[in-house]
């Protein structure tokens, strides 16, 4: 695990892209040695007011006026304990959000911030926090309603690198199967994260049939906004297999 940041320290990262209303998500970068690793966060307008912000990752003041403009950052969302590399300068920045993590996170996610929830205190009726089924709490996702459709917003259960920068994000990326040439379960989540593989296919399963499934953004990689059914039955099945 990286040492947390005590400071805002803005590693290089794209301009906020809003994916639907009220979703924008931005991508920036971990460097490694010869080259960068994809990370992605992503902030949702809440319908009385302000933002929650998923995998909270420093960017530089012009696109954080833009979530600024959101009104008050009200929540902060871990989705695993291996997310709270920058929550510390998140926290101390807006210090009245409330950090919502995963219940078997929460001792981890608490080295960097305090913990106030460990379950869908959003009171948002368009979004909808939970468990990750196979991970024994361990991994959030985010399923979001607007008008397009619906917005699934994943962390770790699956990846989708599909450009990685650099010699050694390429090693990396395809020697643990980070989803270079297509969506994936990782070897280090499937090793690590995954406990019932039944039950994480069940709940992929879950996903593919909700009837207006639009994108899917995963915390590492690009965004699935072609089939994305078709891409979580897949990975069901890889896991049944």
């Amino acid at each position: 695990m990286a040492k947390l940041n005590e400071r805002w320290i803005v590693q290089p990262h794209c301009d906020l892209v809003e994916v639907a209303d009220g979703i924008m998500t931005v991508e920036g970068s971990i460097v490694m040695p010869l080259g960068s690793f994809p990370r992605r966060m992503t902030v949702l307008r809440l319908q009385d007011g302000g933002s929650a912000v998923w995998s909270a990752i420093p960017l530089h003041e012009q696109q954080m006026a833009r979530i600024e403009a959101l009104g008050p950052v009200r929540f902060l969302i871990v989705p695993n304990k291996a997310h709270r590399l920058d929550l510390r300068p998140w926290h101390d920045r807006y210090p009245g959000a409330q950090i919502i993590a995963p219940p078997v996170a929460r001792e981890a996610v608490t080295e960097a911030a305090p913990v106030n929830a460990t379950e869908d205190i959003l009171r948002d009726p368009a979004i909808g926090l939970q468990p990750v089924d196979g991970t024994e709490a361990g991994e959030f996702a985010l399923t979001v309603k607007r008008r397009d459709g619906t917005t699934l917003i994943l962390n770790d259960v699956l990846s989708n690198v599909r450009h990685p920068n650099g010699l050694g994000a390429q090693i990396m990326a395809r020697l643990f199967g980070f989803g270079v040439t297509r969506p994936q379960i990782s070897r280090p989540v499937r090793r690590m994260l995954v406990k019932d593989p039944a039950a994480l296919a069940s709940q992929f399963r879950a996903w593919a049939a909700i009837p207006d499934l639009h994108r899917i953004l995963v915390s590492h990689g690009d965004v699935i906004d072609q089939s994305p059914k078709e891409t979580l039955d897949r990975v069901a099945a890889d896991l049944a297999g």
